[in-house]
Protein backbone atom coordinates (compact mmCIF):
# COMPACT_ATOMS: atom_id res chain seq x y z
CA UNK A 1 0.00 0.00 0.00
CA UNK A 2 1.09 3.57 -0.63
CA UNK A 3 1.84 5.54 2.57
CA UNK A 4 -0.51 8.45 1.72
CA UNK A 5 -3.28 6.17 0.43
CA UNK A 6 -6.66 7.11 1.84
CA UNK A 7 -9.02 4.22 2.51
CA UNK A 8 -12.77 4.63 1.93
CA UNK A 9 -15.48 2.21 2.99
CA UNK A 10 -17.88 1.36 0.18
CA UNK A 11 -21.42 -0.02 0.02
CA UNK A 12 -21.60 -3.13 2.28
CA UNK A 13 -18.38 -2.24 4.15
CA UNK A 14 -20.09 0.67 5.93
CA UNK A 15 -20.87 -0.60 9.45
CA UNK A 16 -23.56 1.90 10.47
CA UNK A 17 -27.25 0.98 10.15
CA UNK A 18 -28.33 4.59 9.36
CA UNK A 19 -26.41 7.50 7.94
CA UNK A 20 -26.71 10.98 6.44
CA UNK A 21 -26.85 10.58 2.67
CA UNK A 22 -25.59 13.16 0.17
CA UNK A 23 -25.99 13.05 -3.61
CA UNK A 24 -23.12 13.54 -6.09
CA UNK A 25 -23.55 17.34 -6.07
CA UNK A 26 -23.24 17.38 -2.26
CA UNK A 27 -26.94 18.12 -1.62
CA UNK A 28 -28.38 16.40 1.40
CA UNK A 29 -30.91 13.64 0.71
CA UNK A 30 -31.48 12.97 4.41
CA UNK A 31 -30.93 10.34 7.08
CA UNK A 32 -31.67 6.92 5.59
CA UNK A 33 -31.20 3.27 6.49
CA UNK A 34 -28.43 1.20 4.98
CA UNK A 35 -30.84 -1.01 2.99
CA UNK A 36 -32.69 1.96 1.50
CA UNK A 37 -29.43 3.67 0.52
CA UNK A 38 -28.08 0.47 -1.07
CA UNK A 39 -31.29 0.16 -3.12
CA UNK A 40 -30.95 3.78 -4.28
CA UNK A 41 -27.29 3.23 -5.21
CA UNK A 42 -28.08 0.06 -7.14
CA UNK A 43 -30.94 1.69 -9.07
CA UNK A 44 -28.71 4.62 -10.10
CA UNK A 45 -25.67 2.29 -10.62
CA UNK A 46 -23.57 4.31 -8.20
CA UNK A 47 -21.68 3.53 -5.00
CA UNK A 48 -22.08 4.54 -1.37
CA UNK A 49 -18.82 6.11 -0.17
CA UNK A 50 -18.28 6.88 3.52
CA UNK A 51 -16.98 10.44 3.72
CA UNK A 52 -16.97 11.08 7.45
CA UNK A 53 -17.14 8.10 9.80
CA UNK A 54 -16.67 10.22 12.95
CA UNK A 55 -19.87 12.25 12.44
CA UNK A 56 -23.11 11.28 14.19
CA UNK A 57 -24.67 9.78 12.06
CA UNK A 58 -21.82 9.01 9.58
CA UNK A 59 -21.87 10.95 6.30
CA UNK A 60 -22.13 8.86 3.13
CA UNK A 61 -22.10 10.11 -0.45
CA UNK A 62 -23.99 8.52 -3.34
CA UNK A 63 -21.52 8.80 -6.24
CA UNK A 64 -19.62 6.79 -8.84
CA UNK A 65 -16.49 5.74 -6.89
CA UNK A 66 -14.11 5.91 -9.88
CA UNK A 67 -15.25 9.46 -10.60
CA UNK A 68 -14.86 10.31 -6.91
CA UNK A 69 -11.25 9.00 -6.86
CA UNK A 70 -10.47 10.91 -10.06
CA UNK A 71 -11.80 14.18 -8.61
CA UNK A 72 -9.81 13.65 -5.38
CA UNK A 73 -6.61 13.01 -7.35
CA UNK A 74 -7.31 16.14 -9.42
CA UNK A 75 -7.70 18.25 -6.25
CA UNK A 76 -4.43 16.83 -4.92
CA UNK A 77 -2.58 17.68 -8.14
CA UNK A 78 -3.94 21.25 -8.04
CA UNK A 79 -2.81 21.61 -4.43
CA UNK A 80 0.69 20.40 -5.34
CA UNK A 81 0.91 23.00 -8.11
CA UNK A 82 0.23 25.82 -5.66
CA UNK A 83 2.90 24.75 -3.16
CA UNK A 84 6.18 26.68 -3.58
CA UNK A 85 9.32 24.71 -2.86
CA UNK A 86 11.50 26.97 -0.75
CA UNK A 87 15.08 25.89 -0.37
CA UNK A 88 18.17 27.23 1.31
CA UNK A 89 20.91 28.35 -1.06
CA UNK A 90 24.41 29.05 0.18
CA UNK A 91 27.05 31.63 -0.71
CA UNK A 92 30.59 31.21 0.61
CA UNK A 93 32.81 34.20 1.30
CA UNK A 94 36.26 34.86 2.79
CA UNK A 95 37.35 37.74 5.07
CA UNK A 96 39.79 39.13 2.46
CA UNK A 97 37.68 38.56 -0.66
CA UNK A 98 38.38 40.63 -3.77
CA UNK A 99 35.89 43.28 -4.92
CA UNK A 100 35.00 41.47 -8.17
CA UNK A 101 34.55 38.15 -6.38
CA UNK A 102 32.24 39.85 -3.88
CA UNK A 103 30.17 41.34 -6.73
CA UNK A 104 29.84 37.91 -8.36
CA UNK A 105 28.62 36.42 -5.05
CA UNK A 106 26.20 39.36 -4.64
CA UNK A 107 24.70 38.65 -8.08
CA UNK A 108 24.34 34.95 -7.22
CA UNK A 109 22.74 35.83 -3.88
CA UNK A 110 20.33 38.25 -5.56
CA UNK A 111 19.25 35.53 -8.03
CA UNK A 112 18.70 33.00 -5.24
CA UNK A 113 16.59 35.46 -3.25
CA UNK A 114 14.51 36.52 -6.26
CA UNK A 115 13.71 32.84 -6.94
CA UNK A 116 12.16 32.74 -3.46
CA UNK A 117 14.92 30.80 -1.72
CA UNK A 118 16.51 31.60 1.60
CA UNK A 119 20.15 32.65 1.41
CA UNK A 120 22.74 31.38 3.86
CA UNK A 121 25.96 33.40 3.92
CA UNK A 122 29.02 31.49 5.12
CA UNK A 123 32.24 33.38 5.77
CA UNK A 124 35.06 30.96 6.55
CA UNK A 125 38.11 31.91 8.58
CA UNK A 126 41.31 29.90 8.36
CA UNK A 127 44.68 30.21 10.07
CA UNK A 128 45.61 33.72 11.20
CA UNK A 129 42.48 35.25 9.68
CA UNK A 130 40.65 34.23 12.85
CA UNK A 131 42.61 36.87 14.77
CA UNK A 132 40.91 39.60 12.72
CA UNK A 133 37.22 38.85 13.08
CA UNK A 134 36.37 42.50 12.39
CA UNK A 135 37.29 42.05 8.70
CA UNK A 136 34.85 39.15 8.45
CA UNK A 137 32.07 41.18 10.06
CA UNK A 138 32.82 44.08 7.70
CA UNK A 139 32.53 41.84 4.61
CA UNK A 140 29.35 40.12 5.75
CA UNK A 141 27.69 43.42 6.75
CA UNK A 142 28.63 44.92 3.37
CA UNK A 143 27.06 41.87 1.68
CA UNK A 144 23.86 42.16 3.74
CA UNK A 145 23.63 45.92 3.08
CA UNK A 146 24.00 45.39 -0.68
CA UNK A 147 21.04 42.96 -0.67
CA UNK A 148 18.91 44.94 1.79
CA UNK A 149 16.69 46.26 -1.02
CA UNK A 150 15.21 42.78 -1.69
CA UNK A 151 15.85 40.92 1.56
CA UNK A 152 15.63 41.04 5.30
CA UNK A 153 17.94 39.45 7.85
CA UNK A 154 16.44 36.25 9.22
CA UNK A 155 19.45 35.38 11.36
CA UNK A 156 22.10 38.03 12.09
CA UNK A 157 25.81 37.16 11.67
CA UNK A 158 27.16 34.86 14.36
CA UNK A 159 29.92 32.32 14.74
CA UNK A 160 29.44 28.61 14.26
CA UNK A 161 32.92 27.21 14.85
CA UNK A 162 35.30 28.93 12.40
CA UNK A 163 32.42 30.11 10.21
CA UNK A 164 30.58 33.39 10.45
CA UNK A 165 27.01 32.59 9.36
CA UNK A 166 24.02 34.81 8.51
CA UNK A 167 20.66 34.06 6.90
CA UNK A 168 18.62 36.26 4.54
CA UNK A 169 15.07 35.81 3.25
CA UNK A 170 13.39 37.44 0.25
CA UNK A 171 11.12 40.37 1.02
CA UNK A 172 9.29 42.42 -1.57
CA UNK A 173 9.12 46.08 -0.69
CA UNK A 174 5.63 47.51 -0.50
CA UNK A 175 4.74 50.61 -2.55
CA UNK A 176 4.81 52.78 0.60
CA UNK A 177 8.38 51.69 1.39
CA UNK A 178 9.47 52.39 -2.21
CA UNK A 179 8.05 55.95 -2.05
CA UNK A 180 9.91 56.65 1.21
CA UNK A 181 13.27 55.52 -0.26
Amino acid sequence: MRPNYKYYRLNYQIPSATFRLLDDQGKQIGIVTKEEALRMAQSESKDLVEISSSAKPPVVKLIDFKKFKYLEAKKEREAKKKVKNVGVKEVRLRPFIGQHDLEVRLNQGREFLEEGNQLKINLKFSGREFAHKEFGFAVINKFIAALSDISKVDRPPRFEGKMLVAMLVFQKKTKNEEKQS
